[in-house]
């Protein structure tokens, strides 16, 4: 049966009732107590009508569903929250990736490159070019392209880890985040994807190669352009319906396919947003790479007088600028995913309350 007209739900305060006669009204002008010209009279509030509770932050973020500024904002605040596992783990892992980068590249442009010499003369017989030296840059580029992405993405997992305590106020140790096992589950993850990515690229090429070799130009130009066309559609569609993956590999228990499924289940009916904060993520940084290697290229060649960049002078200075410019951009692009991963749970599945007891009992 419905409450009578004005009654109050249970457990809430009554509202005051009205002041005795005889006493001073509240709003109105009292004894000794002149209203103020411009002013009207004070307002009153019932108890039961009081402002609810701010939201909970032990952490980095509030727990509730998180905007834009405080995803772009979290992911500074999770850096500064623990910056020995975030910057030093990162400087790491990726001085590690980069010295082998540099290696190779030193390698393939500096010791095959006489090799390469007749095939660079035949291409550019005037020399105008250096395509002796790209080649052998390019080259050494695809060839530490694997080696690059599988590092940076196990760091991504490794980090993840930091971010999810830093959300309810807690710090992990170094040797505890490298103790973690299931950063293995993300390499596996990032070399199936890999293989995965190579099978499609292998097709469309296997169709191209066919019609240009029998004189078809004019259908091996369409199935490039309409296949490249759907090979990148693809790809950023994978892309962002895998984006959480590493994150729930990392924090979920259960087996790797479950947690792979569980990623890609979370992602369904938050594309768009997830792709248009991943990708302005990814704009920001690429600038600040850019900031950082433009000018290390150009001071190597400067420097050096090596415009290849093939010298080993030159490849020092260029890798210094990678080591610092992949540990910034892949520092806080991966605490940025760890936030989206904790935002869509907390939007789907009212995470922050689990979150919030958990910062509750550390509290305590």
């Amino acid at each position: 049966m419905a409450p009578p007209v004005g009654a109050v739900p249970p457990g809430w305060s009554q509202p005051p009732a009205a002041p005795p006669v005889g006493y001073p009204q509240q709003g109105y002008p009292q004894a000794g107590y002149p209203q103020v010209p411009g002013y009207g009279p004070p307002r009153s509030y019932p108890a039961w009508a009081a402002a609810p509770p701010p939201v909970l932050q032990p952490g980095i973020v509030p727990l509730r569903p998180l905007g834009l500024g405080e995803i772009l904002d979290g992911g500074f605040r999770a850096i500064r929250a623990n910056p020995r596992v975030m910057f030093g783990l990162a400087a790491l892992v990726v001085t590690a990736a980069v010295a082998v980068q540099a290696v190779l590249t030193w390698y393939v442009g500096g010791l095959i490159a006489p090799q390469v010499a007749d095939l660079a003369g035949s291409l550019d017989p005037s020399g105008l070019y250096d395509v002796e030296g790209t080649l052998g840059t390019s080259l050494a580029d695809i060839l530490t392209l694997p080696v690059v992405s599988v590092a940076t993405t196990v760091l991504s997992g490794l980090v993840i880890l930091s971010v999810s305590r830093s959300v309810i106020g807690r710090t992990i140790g170094l040797k505890e985040v490298l103790r973690s096992w299931r950063v293995w589950y993300v390499l596996g993850f990032t070399v199936l994807s890999g293989l995965a990515q190579l099978v499609v690229l292998a097709v469309w090429i296997g169709a191209i190669v066919p019609l240009a070799v029998n004189d078809s130009a004019g259908a091996a130009v369409a199935v490039a352009l309409i296949g490249g066309l759907a090979v990148a559609v693809a790809a950023v569609w994978y892309s962002v319906r895998t984006l959480l993956a590493p994150a729930a590999l990392m924090l979920e228990g259960g087996g790797f396919w479950a947690a792979v499924a569980r990623a890609w289940r979370l992602t369904r009916g938050s594309f768009w947003r997830l792709l248009g904060i991943y990708l302005l993520v990814s704009i920001l940084v690429s600038i600040v790479v850019s900031i950082i290697s433009a000018p290390a290229t150009v001071i190597a060649g400067l420097a050096t007088g090596d415009a290849s960049g093939t010298s080993f002078a030159s490849i020092a200075i260029v890798s210094v600028a990678d080591v610092i410019g992949l540990t910034l951009s892949t520092t806080y692009l991966s605490a940025v995913v760890g936030l989206l991963y904790i935002d869509v749970r907390m939007r789907r599945e009212g995470l922050d309350i689990a979150l919030a007891r958990a910062a509750g009992e550390s509290a305590a």
